[in-house]
């Protein structure tokens, strides 16, 4: 019986309390429920939109690189087997070309390649005084007044005349297989200087390591 008591004691007194909240009260908790469940709908607009955004972003990704792959594999095709005579100047807008110097007080430098194309830079006070592209299992005699002179090789296979070198300042390259070295500098007057460009095992030619933007 005294259980009983406090369970309709306990009823009353919640039934009570519901008949104590005004209109104006539940109008203003019905409106501030609304308000929040507006709240929340528009946050789950926005993530959608959001996450439709994100999809839509790697989309572009995805076909700009795919479109790249297909632009490299078309130049690839198109290069592969491409190559220059030997003694072509393909910096020849950058550098100039080659003069030749056959009077007293002259030197030469001789470059004899193996089993790969070769582009031979000459630079005179770190700067290009010579330059030729050198096929296959050819050579290519420079010639030039004395002075200190120091070679770089940059070889490789497949010349594409439109691939962009030290960060776009050049324009021609070899689409693969690249590898660079050079010589110290020497000191040449009236004497010759060869080189016989042999590849090693590790597939690189017997000279000191180089990258493209000391040796163009």
């Amino acid at each position: 019986m005294k259980r009983y008591t406090i369970s309709l004691l306990l009823l009353l007194n919640v039934g009570f309390l519901t008949s104590c909240e005004s209109d104006a009260q539940r109008k203003l908790r019905l409106y501030e429920e609304e308000q929040e469940a507006t709240r929340l709908e528009q946050l789950d607009i926005v993530e959608q939109e959001r996450q439709a955004q994100e999809m839509e972003r790697l989309r572009i990704e995805q076909e700009a690189e795919a479109e790249r792959k297909r632009i490299e594999q078309l130049e690839y095709e198109k290069y592969i087997n491409n190559t220059l005579p030997t003694g072509r100047t393909p910096y020849a807008k950058y550098y100039g070309g080659n003069s030749s110097c056959n009077s007293y007080g002259c030197s030469q430098i001789k470059v004899q390649t193996s089993n790969s194309d070769v582009v031979v830079t000459i630079k005179k006070n770190g700067r290009v005084f010579r330059h030729a592209y050198i096929s296959s299992g050819d050579q290519y005699t420079f010639s030039f007044p004395d002075g200190t002179y120091q070679a770089f090789f940059y070889y490789g296979k497949g010349w594409n005349p439109n691939k962009e070198m030290k960060g776009g300042k050049l324009k021609g390259g070899f689409i693969t297989d690249e590898a660079f070295g050079k010589d110290e500098p020497q000191l040449l007057q009236n004497s010759t200087l060869t080189y016989e460009l042999k590849l090693q095992t590790n597939g690189n030619f017997q000279t000191l390591p180089s990258d493209p933007d000391e040796a163009l």
